[in-house]
């Protein structure tokens, strides 16, 4: 018996505008454990190859209400963000993490499931510099349980996101 393909998210939907071509990897979800490294080894991929999109705001003085904006953070699923160094690509003083009950009203997606494509509302994205070491990486398609797989150019195209060094641990290339 085949397995029904999954159902199309709005990222995938998002990619089939853009005439991108990507796949769609199912993963059994695990609630207590939805960490990048859960999920990198379920869909057997390098956790460096399974990137994580975190929301973070940033004050930037010159933004929405009380100078705050949203920006997403695109990271290896084996590296921890570095806030300072996102605040300096986003152009901003400083930047943290956005709390976990803001994610879902921002964006439209819960935890274990945020993507950059689709999102309610389009805040810039960044995307760590070491995207571009693959030929194929791993983001979420918009929901717990959903890989997307696609080349990191077209990933960057799609997200609108911008390249920059984000992550703790290693120097600026």
């Amino acid at each position: 018996m085949k397995t029904p393909a999954p159902a199309k998210t709005n990222a995938a939907r998002l990619l089939d505008t853009l005439g991108i071509p990507y796949e769609l990897r199912p993963y059994e979800v695990d609630p207590d454990d939805l960490t990048a490294l859960s999920v990198a080894r379920k869909i057997g991929l390098p956790p460096e190859q399974v990137f994580k999109t975190l929301l973070a705001h940033t004050n930037t003085g010159a933004a929405g209400p009380k100078g705050i904006d949203h920006v997403f953070a695109v990271i290896p699923g084996d590296a921890e963000l570095d806030l300072k160094k996102l605040a300096h690509a986003a152009g901003a003083k400083k930047a943290e993490l956005a709390s976990l009950k803001e994610v879902e009203p921002l964006t439209g997606y819960i935890r274990g499931g945020v993507t950059v494509m689709g999102a309610k509302k389009p805040f810039p994205a960044f995307a760590d510099e070491t995207i571009e070491l693959f030929d194929q990486i791993s983001v979420s398609a918009g929901q717990r349980g959903l890989q997307l797989l696609l080349a990191p150019a077209d990933y960057l195209r799609a997200a609108k996101a911008t390249l920059a060094d984000l992550t703790k641990g290693h120097a600026p290339a």
